[in-house]
């Protein structure tokens, strides 16, 4: 990390975590933000997600940029592809403030937005007006007060996909009430079967992929990949956040909402592991949760993820962390003899049952 940087974070952390966050999106439009200029490009980095080809297996998580406000900074950050979102047919203000917390002495972030966003008609039309050099995602929502959920998953991909590379089903979310509740078996393969059915009325499908929560019984990490496999799904993002609160020392470590960072680790890496097994690695899985350094991106891509992504760790390490995990990985891959990242997907799943 640069002083330049170190400077910026110290200052930013005065203010307001969602402050401090508006101010980050501001400095990365208005070019005063530090980038690494594009993806990091080494041919060992080479992966393939959901069908879709990375130069680096390293993305920016979803509700980073919840408006698609900064996709052409972010896009010369190093990352390899990103994910913006979530977005709901309608304009939403989400949750009550204060509703984003820092948690500094356990390296985390609770936050309880609420799905709050633009619209997905404004937010299409940002993404039409940037195009990025890699490929990007939206990450699929509904109205919190919609009468029918389920459709508008599809809405607002129908709306998006002719400006993303991939769609993202998010039924993991604990800040929307009962939203959860479509990782039930039985709706979630009515939810699937409607996406499904709104992807194949599209001039060109594009691949959908599903993210899951840290809090999944076994039984239900089952259901989920009988039925992502039954869907044929693209890819599943393991994991959201966690209600889970065991171990933190911050006081503000008792706020509601979902728990990500550092803590979020160790059980989002199980839940992934154990995702790979029960799919049989047939479906690519993206590893997301508590990584703030390479050997933690490493130790997902080994648990079974073959791209990770981040977020809550750049609040306290700045963007330089995105070319610096890159780098890492491939110095990584190179040590244990490697010769491309596929051969490392996976490697040590059976280690986190």
């Amino acid at each position: 990390m640069s002083i330049l940087e170190k400077i910026g974070l110290n200052l930013l952390h005065r203010f307001d975590p969602e402050r401090a966050h508006s101010l980050s999106m501001q400095a990365l439009r208005l070019g005063l933000a530090p980038l690494h200029g594009g993806a990091v490009t080494r041919s060992r980095l080479n992966t393939s997600m959901g069908g879709i080809a990375l130069a680096n297996p390293v993305g920016l998580a979803a509700g980073y940029d919840k408006n698609a406000q900064a996709l052409g900074p972010m896009s010369k950050a190093g990352f390899g592809f990103l994910e913006v979102g979530a977005a709901t047919p309608r304009p939403q203000v989400g949750n009550s403030k204060p509703r984003l917390f820092r948690l500094g002495e356990d390296y985390a972030v609770i936050n309880k937005f609420g799905f709050n966003n633009i619209g997905i008609d404004e937010i299409v039309r940002r993404l039409a007006e940037t195009p990025t050099p890699i490929p990007r995602g939206l990450n699929l929502g509904a109205n919190k007060d919609s009468l029918d959920r389920a459709s508008d998953f599809g809405h607002v991909l129908t709306k998006s996909a002719p400006h993303i590379d991939f769609a993202t089903v998010n039924v993991s979310s604990p800040n929307t009430e009962k939203l959860r509740d479509f990782q039930g078996k039985a709706a979630l393969a009515d939810l699937l079967s409607r996406v499904d059915e709104a992807n194949s009325k599209l001039a060109q499908p594009i691949p959908i992929f599903l993210k899951i929560a840290p809090d999944l019984t076994d039984t239900e990490i089952q259901d989920i990949a009988d039925l992502a496999l039954a869907a044929n799904l693209a890819a599943i993002i393991c994991t959201n956040t966690t209600l889970d609160r065991d171990g933190l020392i911050s006081s503000n470590r008792n706020q509601e909402g979902g728990l990500s960072g550092q803590p979020l680790f160790e059980k989002s890496t199980r839940i992934l592991a154990k995702m790979r097994i029960a799919t049989h690695g047939k479906i690519d899985l993206v590893g997301v949760g508590g990584i703030g350094s390479a050997a933690d991106a490493y130790a997902k891509i080994q648990a079974g993820a073959c791209a990770i992504q981040l977020y809550s760790a750049m609040v306290f390490q700045g963007l330089s962390l995105v070319p610096k995990i890159a780098i890492g990985i491939d110095e990584l891959l190179t040590k244990d003899g490697f010769d491309n990242l596929g051969q490392a997907i996976g490697r040590k799943s059976e280690n986190w049952l």
